[in-house]
């Protein structure tokens, strides 16, 4: 006889409501976010439960009562729920450390003279998309998760059951949204929409992400804004779909070499210490920005205010933008049928956002004012735009419920993305560069 499915504490694709396996989970979301007591994600097949089970049946001697306090502990579904809630949150502050830098990393390099695409943020979003992919379809990282259900069991209920895997969900929610972008994403389509684009030239030394571009790279008015716009959404979002299938089929290819994840080195070793340097390194990340020397005798492309500045203050804002977008979507994935609602909230909302720090950052005013006019307010909406926004809003989600929804809703639902994103930054961007003009900001001017 099968052993039945345990209730689960909560899902780890709490975005992803239309992903196999996520209807049946959503109540479990719903008692974590409200506080209701969540049954344990230690199984009655782990080792401690089932010692201390068969020692008070067999009625031999009593054992230590650390190890007695130590059970309670685990029996105890609130303070169970707890530590894993803690786990969870511990993964995601950590992933969203490494996704921003890895992203900010790879925009950098992809910024080339002669580079095929002038959308830097693609090979993050595509990247992002396939590791989505390879750990959606994988069966074999977390097989240990549940030793004792048969393979069969496992293999129809596997994309259910290691949702409930703190590791799973920083990898999956931390480091794969964190990698994508989707304000990004809004923001090249609104340049190519404007003829602003950035397009580099020159020599690769002298070349940077954040410098502005010759005034002579723009292109025309007219049709060329159009097909630019064309352009990005098919490369964006065809190389991203292509790229989540491209993760699954290596996924199924290597499943004979893919190796497990040992769980109990896993609770007792990674858990912990994650949970110990994730706080420790985010307080350490705010040190650093606040002791970080400002001088502006050096202004080239490699002077430490100029990658420093940017890098420092959007690892400082990512896990505020990560945890956020974690508990949006539990909350709202729910609410409509076939319509990720919080995944809507979040790509929708923190592209207005980006819309707001960038518009205050390439506006023209006095340097004495807080925000872009100022050296320092404008690293902190560069912060916000590429750490906040960037690990707020999420491709690699995005695409994983476009290919798991019904072909008209998945229209509808990437099209009104796309549609009330790309508005929104068009009212708030556009209505001041077409009236007083966009200015370099300061702090890379």
């Amino acid at each position: 006889m099968e052993k039945p499915i345990p209730p689960l504490p909560y899902d780890s694709h709490a975005n992803q409501s239309n992903y196999p396996g996520t209807q049946s989970t959503r109540a479990s979301l719903v008692g974590l976010s409200t506080g209701k007591a969540i049954p344990d994600e230690v199984t009655a097949s782990s080792p401690v439960h089932s010692n201390s089970k068969s020692s008070q049946q067999s009625g031999s001697d009593e054992p230590p009562r650390s190890n007695m306090m130590n059970d309670e502990k685990r029996n105890n579904p609130s303070f169970s729920k707890t530590l894993t809630a803690i786990h969870v949150y511990s993964y995601l502050v950590i992933f969203s450390f490494i996704g921003t830098l890895v992203r900010l990393v790879i925009e950098s390099l992809a910024f080339y003279p002669g580079a095929p695409v002038n959308t830097s943020v693609l090979w993050t979003n595509v990247g992002g998309s396939c590791l989505m992919g390879f750990l959606s379809e994988d069966r074999e990282l977390f097989r240990a998760a549940d030793p004792e259900i048969s393979d069969e069991l496992w293999n129809t209920q596997h994309a259910t059951r290691k949702k409930t895997i703190p590791l799973y969900i920083g990898l999956t929610t931390g480091l794969c949204g964190c990698l994508t972008s989707f304000s990004t994403f809004a923001r090249d389509l609104f340049l190519a929409l404007a003829n602003d684009l950035p397009v580099p030239l020159g020599p690769y030394q002298d070349v940077s992400l954040f410098q502005p571009t010759a005034a002579d790279t723009k292109a025309p008015n007219g049709g060329f804004s159009f097909m630019a716009i064309i352009a990005i959404l098919i490369t964006e979002i065809g190389l991203s779909l292509a790229g989540l299938s491209l993760g699954a089929h290596i996924a199924i290819f290597t499943a004979p070499w893919t190796p497990t994840v040992p769980f109990s080195r896993l609770r007792r070793v990674l858990n912990p210490l994650v949970m110990l340097f994730a706080g420790s390194c985010w307080v350490a990340l705010i040190i650093l920005v606040a002791l970080l020397p400002h001088s502006h005798d050096d202004i080239s492309l490699w002077a430490p205010e100029i990658w420093q500045g940017p890098f420092l203050f959007a690892l400082v804002f990512s896990p505020i933008g990560c945890l956020l977008r974690f508990f949006l979507s539990m909350k709202l994935n729910g609410r409509i049928p076939h319509f990720p609602l919080g995944t809507f909230v979040v790509n929708v909302g923190g592209t207005m956002l980006f819309g707001m720090a960038f518009s205050l950052q390439h506006a023209t005013i006095s340097s004495s004012n807080l925000g872009g006019g100022s050296y320092i307010g404008c690293q902190i909406l560069q912060g916000i735009m590429d750490g906040f926004c960037g690990c707020f809003t999420t491709v690699s989600t995005w695409v994983l419920e476009l290919s798991a929804l019904k072909r008209g809703h998945a229209y509808l639902y990437g099209g009104l993305t796309v549609i009330v994103a790309l508005g929104a930054l068009t009212i708030e961007i556009g209505s001041l560069q077409w009236t007083q003009g966009l200015t370099t900001p300061i702090c890379f001017a």
